[in-house]
């Protein structure tokens, strides 16, 4: 079997699942598909691509035939992902074609090959006229949900376009620097040498011109860096960290954070995270830095579960969110997500605010951390808890940073918020 269409086959069974609401890194998990050399890194490409494009190739397909939306649904996911490798420009028209026809064999789905292959061929005759009919589709130009395209434009009046856009775009790879270790001068030095372009975009964090996979970047097993967003490195620099401090880090897998608290300062940290699994993560990551803290798997509300009753002077909650401000790392989540779950979500980030703030002592800040666009899980949140909560007062952010990070070329999107408690 031909590379490409080993690719489309294992790329349309995961594409299918994710139509059916699981996840594409769950489905990633359990997949055995595409094994032949050169076929994983294009099951992957096929598979990100496609749910990025997702709206638009669900709108092409729907254009072109009767029968969609009614066919087997692993043939519907054939035709997205062979409809997204036609557009990448990355295989020859008449090779996706080939290789999408033979794709319907490997899937059991014989009897397909003429309809995929008449699909494929009608968009190639017709796209002049197809890309008339797209544009008065908001789901297809924008390929987004359109209960989420309201929220956006609801929400930025002047930039929810870019923000649909970044969704939609590749993530920037940026490295953060373990400055305790090395400097960001001899990072980029090292870098260099490899051909591998970069620039400071933060006190550690260094964004490559193109990624680089882990085993490629130097300095990463002997733990002088880490991979992470230059949007969430903004976290540590925000808690005002003081050597001695008591800090906790409420939801803390993987552990990106968490480690850059224990570069940033000499500081006692205890890392809670709900997931076990994501712990042991956490666990890992810190020990390739060669840090050290009290991990816990524990729900962070359920303080009768891990709480010693000794307070906290430094508390980060980078609480369970929709994720909005990082569909394109996770492009499935565009198509996941329900209008109801931001208002779910800010349910459980309040439930959670109320009981880290008992953990909080008199004096210590609270910095409140989503990766969510959706000002139901962010400012929303911090006005009813400062509403409801006696002295909680939000702060003003170190630096006069924005609260609210869109997504861009050089981060991430995340909401910071600043609480501090009376001493």
């Amino acid at each position: 079997m031909a590379p490409l269409a080993e690719a489309l086959a294992a790329s349309a069974v995961l594409v299918a699942r994710v139509a059916e609401g699981r996840s594409l890194s769950a489905g990633f998990e359990r997949s055995s598909g595409a094994t032949h050399p050169g076929a994983r890194a294009a099951l992957t490409d096929l598979c990100y691509g496609t749910l990025r494009r997702y709206g638009r190739l669900q709108a092409l397909v729907s254009a072109l035939s009767r029968r969609a939306g009614a066919t087997d649904p692993q043939v519907e996911a054939l035709l997205w992902c062979a409809l997204y490798a036609l557009e990448s420009g990355r295989y020859a028209d008449y090779t996706v074609v080939d290789q999408a026809a033979r794709a319907c064999v490997q899937l059991q789905r014989t009897g397909a090959k003429g309809f995929v292959n008449g699909v494929l061929r009608s968009f190639l005759r017709s796209r002049a006229s197809l890309e008339t009919r797209l544009a008065a589709e908001p789901v297809a130009q924008y390929q987004h949900p359109g209960w989420w395209i309201e929220r956006v434009r609801a929400a930025y009046e002047n930039d929810w376009q870019q923000v649909l856009a970044a969704g939609n775009s590749h993530p920037p790879m940026c490295l953060r620097v373990n400055l305790r270790r090395t400097t960001v001068q001899d990072c980029a030095a090292r870098l260099a040498t490899l051909g591998v372009v970069t620039r400071g975009v933060g006190p550690a964090a260094l964004l490559l011109e193109q990624p680089l996979p882990l085993e490629r970047l130097p300095g990463y097993a002997e733990g002088l860096v880490s991979v992470q967003d230059a949007g969430a490195q903004r976290a540590a620099g925000l808690l005002d960290l003081r050597a001695g401090q008591r800090v906790l880090d409420a939801c803390a897998a993987p552990g990106g954070k968490a480690a850059h608290i224990l570069e940033s300062a000499p500081v006692s940290l205890v890392a809670l995270d709900i997931d076990a699994r994501r712990n042991a993560d956490t666990a890992s990551n810190l020990a390739r830095l060669g840090l050290a803290a009290q991990l816990q798997d524990a729900d962070c509300a359920e303080l009768d579960s891990w709480w010693d009753g000794v307070p906290f002077e430094r508390v980060i909650a980078d609480v369970p969110c929709s994720a909005s401000g990082i569909a394109r790392r996770h492009p499935d989540i565009k198509w996941l997500r329900r209008a109801s779950d931001p208002d779910a979500f800010a349910a459980r980030q309040s439930r959670i605010l109320d009981a880290l703030w008992r953990t909080l002592a008199p004096g210590g800040k609270l910095l409140y951390v989503t990766c969510s666009v959706f000002p139901e899980e962010n400012s929303a949140v911090i006005g009813a808890f400062a509403g409801r909560t006696p002295g909680a007062r939000q702060a003003v952010l170190p630096g006069a940073a924005a609260a609210q990070l869109l997504p861009g070329p050089e981060h991430d999107g995340f909401f910071f918020a600043l609480l501090e408690k009376p001493a």
